[in-house]
C-alpha cells in the first residue's frame, strides 16, 4: 500500500504498536528486551569482523568507523546505535515506534552520545548515503519485505556495507523461538510470527534483485555450554552482509 507521497508503506500498525508498548524495559538486561542483550554480543562480533573485511581496517582499532556514518533501521531504543556511536560511528537511528524513539533518545542522552533518532516510515525520512547500514531482527516483522530492501537500499553510499539479522523459517525456530521462548518469558507472546520468517535463500533473492551481492551468512544459535554463539548452524537465526553488485 503506497502513501500519500507514494512512498511503499512497509509498517505494520499493529507490530510498532506492540514494540511500543515494550519501550520502558528495552534497557533493562533482565526485562522484556533480555534476549536482544544477549544476541548484541553475538551481532556485534559479527559486525565488527564485516567492517574490518570491508574497509581492510585494522582489528584492532578502537574506533573502526571513525569518519563514517551509520544507520540503524528498526533500531528500538538504541541498543545497538549506542555500540556503534562508541566505535566511532555518526549514528542514526529509525524506529517504527514513537515510544521508542524517545526512549532512545532519553538513554542516549544520558550516556552522552550524540545519536540522531527518528521515527516513522523509512522511505518517508529521506535518510541517503549512509557507509553502514544495519536492520537486526526487524524485516520478518515490515507488511511488504521487497519494499522494505528497496529502501534500505536507498539509504546505502554506493560503496556502503549493508548488514542484516533475522529468524529462519524452520521447524526448529517454531518450536524454540515462539512455542518455548514465548511460553516461558523470554520473549513477549506475539512477538513472532512464524509465517513471516524468512529463509536465507529467500532473503538472499530479495537482496539480489535490489543489486545486491550477498555474503556468506552465518547462523546465532544457542547450546548450553556456549550460549548464544556464530555458527554454521542457521536453524534458528542467522546474519549476513550486502553490498551494491
Amino acid at each position: 500500500m503506497s502513501n500519500a507521497t507514494g512512498n511503499i508503506d512497509t509498517i505494520r500498525k499493529a507490530e510498532a504498536d506492540h514494540f511500543g508498548k515494550l519501550a520502558a524495559e528495552w534497557w533493562n538486561p533482565k526485562g522484556s528486551s533480555a534476549m536482544l542483550h544477549r544476541l548484541n554480543p553475538v551481532r556485534l562480533g559479527f559486525i565488527r569482523d564485516s567492517i574490518d573485511s570491508h574497509w581492510k581496517g585494522d582489528s584492532r582499532s578502537v574506533k573502526p568507523l571513525a569518519g563514517k556514518t551509520a544507520l540503524d533501521v528498526g533500531c528500538g531504543a538504541g541498543l545497538l546505535c549506542e555500540p556503534l556511536a562508541r566505535l566511532g560511528a555518526a549514528m542514526t537511528g529509525v524506529d517504527a515506534a514513537a515510544e521508542n524513539i524517545a526512549a532512545a533518545r532519553e538513554h542516549a542522552a544520558g550516556s552522552g552520545l550524540p545519536i540522531t533518532y527518528h521515527h516513522g516510515e523509512l522511505s518517508s525520512l529521506g535518510l541517503r548515503g549512509f557507509d553502514l547500514v544495519t536492520s537486526m531482527e526487524v524485516i520478518e516483522h515490515v507488511a511488504d519485505k521487497a519494499a522494505f530492501i528497496a529502501a534500505l537500499a536507498e539509504t546505502l553510499a554506493d560503496d556502503g556495507l549493508m548488514i542484516l539479522s533475522t529468524p529462519n523459517r524452520t521447524a526448529a525456530s517454531r518450536l524454540l523461538l515462539i512455542e518455548a521462548a514465548e511460553r516461558i518469558g523470554m520473549v513477549p507472546r506475539g512477538t513472532h510470527h512464524w509465517d513471516d520468517f524468512i529463509t536465507p535463500p529467500e532473503l538472499a533473492i530479495l537482496l539480489q534483485d535490489a543489486g545486491f551481492q550477498v555474503g556468506q551468512p552465518m547462523g546465532i544459535a544457542f547450546s548450553p555450554l556456549k550460549g548464544l554463539h556464530l555458527s554454521d548452524d542457521m536453524s534458528l537465526n542467522y546474519i549476513l552482509t550486502a553490498k551494491r553488485g
